[in-house]
Formats: structure tokens, C-alpha cells, sequence
């Protein structure tokens, strides 16, 4: 893998000579292939649909280590406001005992074959993997499959991750930034299943019962929502085998169509605030309604949220930022942090910047976000991004080390995509992005849209909403 990566970044290098201010004497110049070569010769991911429906996605790069994993089309975003939680409540309880194995077998199985065993719930997927060994890819998938199918739900298990949860619930409202993206979230997709917290209220989580979880695996879980994916050393014709033998004879969700008041979630320009003057600084995010994961303008949108790139100012960087916005921080002192993000969904997305500063420099973060972001609309440079294209396809390689990284990717675009888009695709798309490309995003999501606002902390000098509604465009001779 780190091999790969040095290929990758070498072949990178050679390829931002193209739009380098300094030209570099050809004999100078990396003799490594391409990144385009690079990029094609990485291993090919191997797709099969079984007649169950589940899918089975691969690549195979013939390593010691495998991650092996199942990816279900299922989170919070299926849940109802009287179950809102059972999704996350489900991942806790599938560790925690089967019909075959106590939970003290499970631990001392795993810990036997020095695997990792973990788990994750998000909005709109649940994800159940393991790390271990190439030969004990068998055990971990059989070991998947049982903890699926099979989880005792123990009323004595249930109470006990009833405590955990709850505890759990109480660290997360001490991330401000945790706090800050769901009421994001919440503003921006109010009245909608998007709105909701993956935890779920305190209500919930006291009075779900074991019906509750029985009942959402039953309408959730099954072979047509289901993708094993595996990256290392692993071989697709066994992950199909494996697939057949231990989720063969399991039946699909009990409707076949997904309710409307899932895919309702509409996006409302709004604001939540929270003036707590206890806190010393404040944390804000403002954001527009980005794209969902297949559409094409998701691209460009990425360059765009690199153009915009993140500060802290405990990480040193001063006047010489190539971000606009880093090296406003920089000179005048408008924040302690910022970082831009993409957050997508199915059929929506929030784009934005969230944002840590001082109480008396809130208004003034807010209104050079919103400078920067008229600049996309309307100034931005070929060089500039020529730079964010750059950083943003190194972002890329590097983010896929590890056959975790590659085995999440693979599985999360198999649900997203219902295949894994090749990199050298990604990147030749990347290329594509022009400034005029970025204008024309700008355009249609930023200038002139409604912002979604959340706000904790010592917020008094953030602006109005209508105030800042009027900065999201510019009337300019």
C-alpha cells in the first residue's frame, strides 16, 4: 500500500508541473508513470449481484491483511419519530450475544484470531466489519453473519446498553461540533427524516424495547439492502460463496419500496441559535444545500469546498495560505479554526463552513465566508483551481491507505453509486472542473440561495439571519 501511495504521489508531482508557475527543466522531471497510468493500473474492483439481491464488491491487492465487511442500505434516515434511535440501538445490541455464541465466546473468538470486529451507524447506512488476517476471512464473514441474523436481544443486554447509550448521548453534547452539525441538520431538514439525530432523543432510548429492534431488522435488514464488500487479500470468487452460504437463505425487508417520508426531505433556508455565554468561544456552521452523492454537479462542488480549505491556528500558517479565506484568519485573527465541508446525501447535501472564533468576531467570520463564497460565483481563477484540483486528487489517493479506507469506500459507493466509480474516472473528472465550472456551481447553489444557520455558544454579535440572507449575493457594476 505505502508503495502504491509513493507511486501515486510521484506520478501527482509530475503531473502539477502542468499548471506550476516555475517550469522544471525536463531532465529534472519524475520518471514515474502518469498519474493517469498510476491511477488505471490500481487493482479492479469485481461487482457481482446475487439472486437474492445482495451485492458482493471487491479488490483484491493480494495483501496479508483483509478487511471484509457488510454495508446496509439502512440508518436513521429510515427511522419514524417514535423509533428514532433503534438503528444506532440495533449496532449496540448486535455485539452483545447470538443464538450460537454468548458474548464473552464473540470477544474471545475475535481476540483469538487477533481480528478487529467494530461497527458504525449513520443517516442513511449501518456498517458491520472486521479486520484480520487473509485466511480468516471465512470465520470473520461467518462471524458477521451470525451477529446479523442471529443477535439474542437479551432483555437484561438491552438495559444494559440502555445505560451505555445514554452515557454515550452525554459526551456527544460536550463535542460542540457534534452538537453544532446536528442542529444543522435539523434547521436544514426540519419536518424531515434528515432532521433527526442518529442517537435519537433521551425518550426514545428509555422506552425502545426489544420488539422495536426484532421489528426494525425485519423491515430493514436483508439480502436486496445488503453489499459485502472486502479489500486486501481476498479473493471475490470465495466472498460469493461465503455470501451464498451464510445470507443465502436469509429473506429481504418485509416491503419492497422504501416509504415516501423517507425521500421527502426537503432542504429550508432557517437558522437555530443558542446563546450560551458560559462558553468562551463560539461555534457556528453556515451552509447551502449541496448535491447528492450521484449528481454530477458533486465534482465541481468538491473543488469548490477544497478552494474554500480549513485553518487552525494552533497548526502555525500565516499570510502564505494559498486558501483566501486561510490567509484572511491568518492576517486579521477572524477565527481560532475553520474547516469547509461536503456533506452528502442520497438525494441532498449541506454545503458549507463550520467555524470556532472569538464572541466579538462572529459577524466578521461570517461576512468574509460569504465574501469568499461570492468569489466562486464570480472571480475565481484558473490557477486557483488548478491548485484545489491538485490537493484534491492527492486528498484522494491518500485517503484510500489501508484496506479499510479502500473496503469503506468500495461499500459506501456501492450503496451510494451501485457501483465503485474507478479512480482514474474520478480523476479525469476532476480535470474537467474549469473556473467557469466552478462559477456555474456557485450560481446554482450559492448566489442568491437561502443559508442554513446553526449557532451555540456566545453568539450575541452574529448578525440577523435577514442580514445575512442579504450577503448571499452581490449587486456590483
Amino acid at each position: 500500500m505505502a508503495t502504491r501511495l509513493l507511486k501515486i504521489s510521484s506520478a501527482l508531482r509530475t503531473y502539477s508541473n502542468k499548471t506550476s508557475l516555475v517550469k522544471v527543466p525536463k531532465q529534472w522531471r519524475s520518471t514515474a508513470a502518469s498519474l493517469r497510468e498510476a491511477l488505471i493500473n490500481q487493482p479492479a474492483t469485481r461487482v457481482t449481484t446475487l439472486d437474492s439481491g445482495m451485492r458482493v464488491a471487491s479488490e483484491d491487492s493480494g495483501a496479508a491483511t483483509a478487511t471484509v465487511g457488510l454495508w446496509i442500505d439502512s440508518g436513521s434516515r429510515y427511522e419514524t419519530d417514535e423509533n428514532n434511535g433503534v438503528a444506532h440501538f440495533m449496532e449496540h445490541m448486535a455485539f452483545k450475544g447470538t443464538t450460537k455464541r454468548s458474548q464473552t465466546d464473540l470477544e474471545l473468538e475475535i481476540e483469538n484470531m487477533g481480528a478487529h470486529l467494530n461497527a458504525y451507524t449513520s443517516r442513511e447506512q449501518t456498517v458491520f466489519y472486521a479486520k484480520c488476517l487473509s485466511q480468516d476471512v471465512p470465520k470473520a464473514i461467518e462471524i458477521l453473519s451470525d451477529i446479523i441474523q442471529n443477535s439474542k436481544l437479551g432483555e437484561n443486554e438491552i438495559e444494559r446498553e440502555r445505560g451505555v447509550i445514554l452515557r454515550e448521548m452525554q459526551e456527544v453534547e460536550t463535542n460542540l461540533q457534534e452538537v453544532v452539525f446536528d442542529h444543522l441538520h435539523a434547521a436544514a431538514y426540519q419536518g424531515t427524516t434528515l432532521g433527526r439525530t442518529i442517537l435519537g432523543p433521551t425518550k426514545n432510548i428509555k422506552s425502545i424495547t426489544r420488539d422495536d429492534l426484532v421489528q426494525y431488522v425485519k423491515n430493514h435488514y436483508g439480502p436486496p439492502r445488503f453489499v459485502l464488500a472486502g479489500a486486501g487479500g481476498v479473493h471475490h470468487n470465495q466472498l460469493i460463496e461465503l455470501a451464498e452460504k451464510h445470507f443465502g437463505q436469509m429473506k429481504g425487508p418485509s416491503y419492497d419500496k422504501i416509504p415516501d417520508y423517507v425521500l421527502s426531505c426537503r432542504y429550508t433556508g432557517s437558522e437555530i441559535r443558542f446563546r450560551d455565554d458560559t462558553i468562551p468561544l463560539a461555534h457556528i456552521a453556515i451552509a447551502v444545500e449541496g448535491a447528492g452523492w450521484p449528481d454530477a454537479d458533486n465534482i465541481p462542488l468538491m473543488v469548490a469546498n477544497t478552494l474554500m480549505g480549513a485553518w487552525d491556528r494552533s497548526q502555525g500558517g500565516g499570510v502564505n495560505n494559498a486558501s483566501s479565506l486561510a490567509k484572511a484568519c491568518a492576517e486579521e485573527g477572524l477565527c481560532h479554526s475553520y474547516q469547509s465541508f461536503n456533506t452528502c446525501y442520497k438525494d441532498t447535501g449541506l454545503w458549507g463552513v463550520y467555524f470556532v472564533c472569538d464572541p466579538l468576531k462572529c459577524d466578521d467570520m461570517a461576512s468574509q465566508i460569504q465574501h469568499e463564497w461570492m468569489r466562486l460565483c464570480t472571480s475565481v481563477t484558473e490557477k486557483d483551481v488548478a491548485r484545489a484540483k491538485n490537493i484534491l486528487k492527492t486528498n484522494m489517493c491518500l485517503q484510500l491507505d489501508g484496506t479499510t479506507a479502500i473496503c469503506e469506500d468500495i461499500g459506501r459507493q456501492m450503496l451510494c453509486y451501485n457501483r465503485r466509480i474507478p479512480l482514474h474516472e474520478l480523476e479525469m473528472r476532476i480535470d474537467s472542473v474549469t473556473a467557469q465550472t466552478i462559477h456555474d456551481v456557485g450560481m446554482k447553489y450559492i448566489f442568491d440561495h437561502c443559508p442554513v444557520i446553526a449557532a451555540v455558544g456566545p453568539i450575541e454579535n452574529l448578525l440577523d439571519y435577514n442580514v445575512i440572507r442579504s450577503g448571499m449575493y452581490w449587486l456590483r457594476v
